[in-house]
């Protein structure tokens, strides 16, 4: 074993990061076996040099996370601070200044991803970020590297914590969502402000990336349809059961018929209960590949949290540490295939649209006529009235987004359609 330590820059250490370094501290013989080299805690970048970090000596600890990258003896740099700047700058500089990186910026990656990969590539080093995606789930690398071999045709997937729990709370219980958020917050599960969880925004970072490397296709976030899931109601879940289904925030990666574009996107979904998704509870993810050769494969495990996300950044630690000592980098941006990437309208899939009309006779027949002007297929309608007003529930055979949105647009110009009370995707099937 090589006695000289590689040298390990931390950049941030707040819930990820302290546990970075907590486990470099307690697993320093296990990590210098598996890399064949120690490894040691050089420096940590912090804004809040005056907070106690157990485990962390002071001197170690600077503000000037810039001056660190820039040492010139730091082998692997680790981010964990997250956001667009100054994250993206020091990587960069890290880069230039001969260290490989390893990140959890998941924002970052799918903004900049081809960037940062070419800044790697040219000076030689390596560019992982394994905890980028679902925290301690191994995903990133199965993909690029297990199923290298294998076309991926469809990732679908939970890949949000925050957003399953809330609604695993809202089905289990028939808590609503404000309720259901309230939980989570306490139990510490959402951010004091949820909007990146619940509108999408977190989960849609990583769509990006799993549509770039599972489809060897530059895709970025602005690339990824985003719709929350702030209007999914007590209704829409008695509905999903009627259905035998339940409802899900899906991250949902896929190539096109044929085979010559790509599509990404995240939104509620119903799901079959009979589907492997449906069954993943709490705040857990869960991300179901399917690809011509290996078929339906599901990775599973708790998504975020300090502790599994850092077993990630480990894991890509060790790995890259091997490369240098071999002089070697892993597998950089596959982006070969440069496939198309479409918009919403393309996608096509299945609809659960809730109308509120008039309960007089003709009304079912005017809302049949409009989908079948829009080329959109009825597969069952269901109808409840009471005192003039009336709820129509239509689920339609698979169409395109495009042809969905027009027959929404006319049936909402309808006298006797009062208003469409949700349109929610049909998926796994």
């Amino acid at each position: 074993m090589r006695t000289r330590p590689l040298k390990v820059a931390l950049l941030g250490c707040g819930v990820v990061g302290s546990e970075v370094a907590r486990i470099m501290t307690t697993h320093a013989d296990d990590l210098a076996a598996r890399i064949g080299a120690p490894v040691e805690l050089a420096g940590v970048a912090v804004r809040r040099p005056d907070k106690v970090r157990e485990g962390i000596s002071r001197e170690l600890v600077t503000t000037d996370a810039t001056a660190l990258v820039k040492r010139g003896d730091i082998d692997v740099v680790v981010e964990v601070i997250g956001g667009i700047e100054p994250a993206r700058s020091l990587i960069t500089t890290a880069f230039e200044h001969g260290a490989s990186v390893v990140s959890a910026n998941k924002a970052l990656l799918a903004q900049d991803g081809a960037d940062l990969h070419a800044a790697a590539e040219s000076h030689g080093k390596d560019l992982y970020y394994e905890a980028a995606v679902a925290g301690a789930i191994p995903l990133i690398r199965p993909l690029r590297e297990s199923l290298a071999g294998d076309k991926v045709n469809r990732v679908l997937g939970i890949v949000n914590g925050t957003t399953n729990f809330i609604l695993d709370k809202m089905d289990s219980t028939g808590a609503g969502y404000q309720e259901a958020l309230d939980e989570a917050t306490a139990l510490g599960y959402a951010e004091a402000d949820p909007t990146a969880d619940v509108e999408g925004f977190d989960a849609a970072a990583k769509a990006a990336i799993l549509a770039g490397i599972a489809f060897h296709t530059r895709v970025r976030l602005d690339d990824v349809y985003r719709e929350g899931m702030t209007e999914v109601t007590a209704a829409d879940f008695a509905s999903a059961r009627e259905m035998g289904c339940t409802i899900k925030l899906l991250a949902i990666c896929e190539r096109a018929g044929d085979g010559r574009s790509v599509t990404a996107r995240v939104h509620p979904a119903m799901i079959p209960l009979t589907h492997p998704l449906a069954s993943v509870r709490g705040a857990y993810n869960a991300v179901f590949v399917e690809s011509d050769a290996s078929g339906q494969l599901m990775f599973y495990g708790p998504g975020a949290g300090g502790a599994p996300t850092a077993s990630a950044v480990l894991g890509d630690l060790v790995a890259v540490c091997r490369n240098r000592l071999s002089g070697t980098t892993g597998p950089g941006e596959s982006a070969y295939a440069d496939l198309t990437v479409s918009g919403m309208g393309d996608v096509v899939t299945r609809y659960h649209i809730s109308l509120d009309v008039a309960d007089k006779p003709g009304v079912l027949a005017q809302v049949a006529t409009v989908f079948a002007e829009h080329g959109v297929s009825i597969d069952t309608v269901r109808q409840q009235g009471k005192d003039g007003e009336a709820s129509l529930v239509v689920v339609t055979h698979r169409a395109s987004d495009a042809d969905l949105g027009g027959t929404v647009e006319a049936l909402r110009k309808l006298d006797t359609v009062r208003g469409v009370a949700s349109i929610m995707r049909v998926e796994g099937e």
